[in-house]
């Protein structure tokens, strides 16, 4: 799928960018060009020590902004295939700062498919998140609008062959501010309680690798305007602390501004256009052009939800136990990790 093809990566430095250019270079050996886009020049030069260009001459190091639609543009220049990963993801970070997510979040965005639609891009697919989804937060509500732009940009491209597709996933594990590393790094720096936002709480799970997964099969499946769902497990945030620190006790200390008791990836609305296709589900646009909803239950050998369908963290039929979060740690986060 990706030999001979040259894909641009746009915040790939992050925690999803690192684990999609390792299985890129291990499963793609004949890949021919990867641009890694990014404003952290730091994490760059981190990466580049990692992938000398005497060993992993394919890799590009690219400089630059998703604001900035001309440098964007520049960087495109040759791509078959872009990778939206560049986000302000940090739910807080998005409540102090609005206007510095929608810039980078909703217009950083439109950029990618302005570009997309500028330099001959094959494919496109954004990254999304759980918390899309009936948002209550700026987070959400700039990455719902994001997801919005990349379907309908199926849409305004006329006769060009460029497809836009969204990946929606929950909680990764072990990635850069979720709770796993947090708590492991509080027990382990002596703290007498973990606290618990809230003990009903619950979250989807998804390996950093099932991640890339989803992505490497939208980018080879996708008609375009979809957005995929993977199946996934649930798990209560107490659970989690009882997996890494047994012996400590665990305090409620409330959920934070913006924050879900419970996350969603469907709602009960969106499942009027979804439909199940196996390992993944996926919503239809509500409005295409080139495509009604049968041509992609056929394209994808699906079928509809049933009615009255609602896939939340909290209703899930899979969940992780201690037991099993505990071997996921272990194996996608820590190979060291113990329990203490």
């Amino acid at each position: 799928m990706l030999n001979n093809k040259s894909v641009l990566i746009t915040g790939g430095t992050g925690s999803f960018g690192k684990k999609f250019i390792e299985t890129i270079l291990h499963r793609y050996p004949e890949v021919k060009r990867i641009v890694i886009y990014s404003r952290d020049e730091l994490k760059q030069f981190e990466l580049k020590q990692k992938y000398p260009h005497d060993k992993y001459p394919q890799l590009r190091f690219f400089i630059g902004d998703v604001r900035d639609g001309e440098r964007l543009k520049r960087a495109c220049q040759g791509i078959d295939v872009i990778i939206h990963a560049a986000a302000i993801k940090q739910v807080d970070t998005a409540e102090y700062n609005p206007e510095e997510c929608i810039k980078t979040n909703v217009n950083g965005a439109q950029n990618v498919i302005n570009a997309a639609l500028s330099t001959g891009v094959k494919h496109v697919v954004a990254l999304s998140t759980d918390k899309a989804c009936a948002p209550i937060n700026l987070y959400g509500a700039t990455k719902l609008t994001s997801d919005k732009l990349f379907t309908a940009a199926n849409n305004i491209k006329g006769d060009n062959p460029v497809r836009f597709s969204v990946v929606r996933y929950g909680n990764v594990m072990g990635s850069r501010g979720s709770v796993i590393p947090f708590f492991i790094t509080k027990r382990d720096s002596g703290a007498s309680e973990l606290p618990i936002t809230d003990m009903r709480m619950t979250r989807f799970n998804i390996s950093l690798q099932a991640g890339v997964d989803l992505v490497l099969w939208a980018l080879d499946n996708h008609l375009g305007g979809e957005i995929f769902i993977p199946k996934i497990p649930s798990y209560h945030i107490k659970d989690v602390a009882t997996a890494i620190a047994p012996n400590l006790p665990q305090v409620e200390v409330g959920i934070r501004p913006g924050e879900k008791l419970h996350e969603e990836m469907i709602t009960a609305t969106d499942a009027l256009n979804t439909i199940d296709i196996g390992e993944y589900y996926a919503i239809l646009p509500s409005v295409s052009f080139k495509y009604k909803n049968e041509d992609y239950i056929k394209h994808h050998n699906g079928k509809l939800v049933p009615d009255g369908f609602h896939y939340s963290s909290d209703k899930n039929e899979k969940w992780e136990t201690v037991e099993t979060i505990r071997e996921k740690i272990k194996e996608f986060v820590d190979p060291n990790f113990e329990v203490k």
